[in-house]
């Protein structure tokens, strides 16, 4: 699903926010990258989504090379690829329905067919009687819920959740990572970027931990020890 073969990032005047970093994720494992801030693990995020280019290094996702992907191509590559952050970005304008129904309208899906994807994929997160409330009519989580099902109407087979527990409180936050191991049994590639060591440790998952802009471990069925 996603090679990494040394990845840097520089930033001037002097600083390596990665630092010839490589990692292999397999096509439906779920992956935590952890470490204090300042790390690289955003900086490493924002490479996998194309938000950032490499300073060196190579950086493939689906077998497609992408270090050095062109413009154009990149709202193709973000149709592949669900993101989750910890501020939702939800329109608050926008009821839920139309939250997630946007994703797909403004990529040109027709009526017809968002009208069938979007109920389908609020049942999944649990919020198919909410559909008409508008986001400051919902709680921390639900608000989350309604971003993790925006994110995945294109049926992405890779899900990058960055810090999606960050503002819930440890029974919302739970409720989300059970909701992110459930997409992760559809064989969805999850990464979560977290500080939460309580839920990293309890997951039984990949830990990978980064520090100066390096891994310093990669552990399969690891703990956040830092």
């Amino acid at each position: 699903m996603i090679k990494i073969t040394n990845l840097s990032k520089f930033y001037k005047p002097n600083v390596w926010a990665l630092n010839k970093v490589s990692l292999n994720i397999k096509s439906g494992e779920f992956v935590s990258i952890v470490g204090q801030s300042g790390t690289g693990k955003t900086t490493l995020v924002k490479m996998i989504i194309a938000d950032e280019s490499p300073t060196e290094g190579l950086l493939e996702i689906g077998g497609w090379d992408i270090t050095n992907i062109r413009s154009y191509e990149i709202p193709y590559l973000r149709r592949q690829i669900g993101v989750v952050f910890q501020d939702y970005k939800l329109l608050p304008k926008k009821n839920v329905y139309e939250n997630v129904g946007f994703a797909l309208e403004s990529c040109g899906v027709k009526r017809e067919r968002i009208e069938k994807i979007v109920p389908q994929i609020l049942k999944i997160v649990g919020l198919q009687n909410k559909m008409d409330r508008y986001p400051y009519q919902l709680s921390g989580g639900e608000q989350q819920r309604t971003a993790i099902a925006r994110s995945l109407v294109h049926q992405p087979k890779l899900l990058i959740a960055d810090e999606p527990t960050g503002n819930l409180d440890s029974i919302n936050s739970r409720e989300i990572i059970d909701l992110l191991l459930k997409i992760n049994d559809f064989d969805t590639t999850v990464i979560m970027v977290s500080h939460n060591r309580d839920i990293i440790n309890s997951l039984s998952k990949r830990v990978v931990t980064m520090d100066d802009g390096k891994i310093i471990s990669d552990q399969i069925k690891g703990r956040y020890i830092l």
